[in-house]
């Protein structure tokens, strides 16, 4: 008997059947895959965590622009690291390097400095944006680079996409941010200096506690877990000053215009021109 025959042998009763068996394996497979999809991107947080978030008059004043409370002994935070072997040799070479008048810039070709970077070393601007579910901070450097706080009760991604700064989780305790970041980039630095710093390697994670302690002046306290290159969690703090002036803002830039002159084009129109530069990286004189 051909498959033709075979199918229209089949009974109304056990035709109904088997429909009924392949609709039921293809819901089967769409739950699967949309509970691994939600697994590995979660965007909607448990019913309870709304009701746990503040209201606008419970979130503290952190507005206005804040900058570095600059300490000539403590630069770049107050808390020492403890390498481990490998890194405290990269560090000291790199010192020493520093000290000799030939120092290394670790940051460099625009690339974002990432966290913890972006508290330890920021020397510009922050500014807290406060929205339902979220705190954004966003920093002056580079067209404000921005951080995404989730404050709205989801968990970490289980297979996140590695950033420069990383998934960021919060809760509010009283009057102090509460965050866990998680899915960073292993080429992000751990600095101890504008020319000493080494790259995490991989499983970094980071604590924060941000609170204001006084009107003006707010506190990161950092924890930082890098098991390849710290030999213990580094404890390190940056505290910033708000800026008396409310109505001041944040400038815009952008660290590659420089590398580009403004001149025009055939038609006339505004246009950008890439610098060329010498053999060492230094811009040579331009036409226009």
């Amino acid at each position: 008997m051909s498959a033709v025959s075979r199918r229209s042998a089949l009974t109304p009763s056990a035709q109904g059947l088997r429909r009924t068996l392949v609709l039921a394996g293809v819901l089967v497979t769409a739950a699967l895959l949309a509970s691994w999809w939600f697994k590995r991107h979660p965007s909607s947080p448990p019913p309870e965590a709304a009701a746990a978030q503040p209201k606008a008059a419970e979130v503290p004043d952190w507005g206005g622009l804040w900058t570095v409370e600059r300490d000539p002994k403590n630069p770049w935070g107050q808390g020492d690291p403890v390498w481990t072997p490998d890194a405290a040799k990269q560090i000291a070479e790199q010192q020493a390097a520093d000290k000799a008048g030939k120092p290394r810039n670790i940051y460099i070709d625009c690339l974002p400095e990432g966290m913890p970077s972006f508290v330890i070393m920021t020397v510009a601007a922050l500014e807290f944006l406060f929205t339902p579910g979220r705190v954004t901070i966003l920093g002056e450097f580079d067209g404000n680079r921005l951080r995404r706080i989730y404050t709205d009760g989801r968990p970490h991604p289980a297979d996140p996409d590695l950033t420069f700064n990383g998934h960021s989780i919060g809760h509010w305790e009283g009057d102090t941010l509460v965050v866990d970041t998680m899915g960073l980039l292993p080429q992000n630095y751990l600095p101890v200096g504008q020319a000493a710093a080494v790259p995490n390697n991989g499983d970094m994670h980071i604590e924060e506690r941000i609170h204001l302690i006084g009107p003006d002046r707010l506190r990161f306290e950092l924890v930082v877990h890098a098991p390849h290159m710290l030999a213990e969690p580094w404890r390190v703090t940056r505290t910033f000053l708000r800026q008396p002036d409310r109505q001041l803002e944040i400038v815009e830039g952008s660290c590659r215009q420089g590398d580009f002159v403004s001149s025009k084009d055939a038609y006339g129109n505004h246009v950008w021109t890439p610098l060329a530069h010498d053999q060492g990286g230094a811009p040579l004189p331009s036409a226009h």
